[in-house]
């Protein structure tokens, strides 16, 4: 099935994907600065708000996911000011004085509009169209939390052991055991709800053709 944004098809339906794009982007905002985006859980977050951009990235194309992961990236920032916690520290340069937290809050969440595009896409030639989506639902979110920790620890891995309260040696260990419980329930929950929701949109948006 290929994505549902065709810009090119005239100005109606450019009106009309223009008009999807803006409803997933005010989901994510509404979601990235709200608690319901980021559900706190001690000096970490659940981050519920990558699911509608994977969903939009499935739906609507890597291009339009590529936009959507930056506004998950901008409310990602906006978050770390609204709703402090110590881990706020990566996610703003304004807060860290250091600008690859730009690099931590945005890159991430761009590649999370993009890859589950092209994940879903590869996936479903070959396997049933719900395990395809099962699939880049998994990935979509393992790409968010993958990069993130990958680039908190490459860019502030000192700071990031004085926050854990361990040492460098021990760094890696210990990130895998605080938040290792936190990306599986991130996962599990954006395969559910990547299947659920696009199956619907699948149908709705195949309905109104």
């Amino acid at each position: 099935m290929n994505n549902f944004l065709s810009i090119n098809d005239g100005s109606k339906n450019s009106t009309s994907d223009m008009v999807k794009v803006a409803l997933f982007a005010g989901i994510i905002f509404v979601l990235g600065t709200t608690p319901f985006g980021f559900i706190p859980l001690g000096a970490f977050k659940i981050v519920m708000i990558h699911i509608p951009v994977i969903i939009g990235s499935i739906v609507l194309g890597p291009k339009n996911g590529a936009f959507l992961g930056f506004m998950f990236g901008l409310t990602s920032f906006i978050s770390a000011h609204l709703q402090p916690v110590v881990t706020s520290y990566f996610f703003s340069p304004i807060i860290s004085g250091n600008l690859f937290s730009l690099i931590v809050c945005f890159v991430p969440r761009i590649l999370v509009g993009i890859i589950p595009y092209y994940v879903f896409k590869f996936f479903k030639k070959y396997i049933n169209i719900n395990i395809a989506l099962i699939i880049s639902g998994l990935i979509g979110s393992l790409t968010n939390t993958v990069l993130v920790l990958g680039f908190i620890y490459i860019f502030f891995a000192e700071k990031y052991a004085q926050i854990l309260n361990t040492t460098l040696d021990n760094l890696l260990a210990v990130i895998f055991a605080s938040v290792g419980l936190n990306a599986l329930l991130e996962a599990l929950a954006s395969a559910i709800l990547v299947l659920t929701i696009c199956k619907a949109l699948f149908k709705i948006l195949k309905s109104v053709k």
